[in-house]
């Protein structure tokens, strides 16, 4: 291993930068941890989206290495959705450190709630504790990925 005193944060994209401005995508990092944030504030009396239809979103992201998305293969380690604003935070994590797409997917999951009816802002940290194994997956990405 190289010994050069860089972190996985040294290649994450700039803090403050608008990743995917078609999609409204915003990061920034708090300490070592890189955040990705996409939507905007619901209006008073807004409906706050269903549990399902968040986790069905999250669904349609993939990670580019494996035929499975991130929500079956067990990268989604919480999902809250603020009950007096409906903004939603998610932590995720990634199958290994040196993902190469690791500065990318947590925008493309605050891009696909964000785009969810009855969300707010959609805030998803990338987080590393616990390591993600294999056993966090579904039942059905175990049998694709042979498991």
């Amino acid at each position: 291993m190289i010994q050069d005193g860089k972190t996985l944060a040294d290649f994450m994209p700039n803090p403050g930068v608008t990743m995917d401005p078609a999609k409204g995508v915003r990061v920034r990092r708090e300490g070592t941890t890189f955040v990705a944030e996409a939507g905007s504030a619901l209006t008073a009396g807004a409906v706050f989206a269903a549990e399902d239809a968040m986790i069905e979103a999250m669904q349609t992201v993939h990670d580019p290495e494996i035929p499975i998305n991130i929500y079956d293969l067990g990268l989604i380690y919480r999902l809250d959705q603020n009950p007096e604003t409906g903004d939603v935070e998610v932590d995720m994590t990634l199958t290994a450190p040196g993902c190469p797409v690791a500065g990318e997917m947590p925008g493309h999951v605050a891009a696909a709630l964000a785009a969810v009816e009855g969300v707010g802002i959609a805030t998803v940290k990338l987080v590393w504790e616990p390591a993600w194994t294999p056993d966090r997956a579904s039942e059905d990405a175990q049998l694709v990925l042979g498991l």
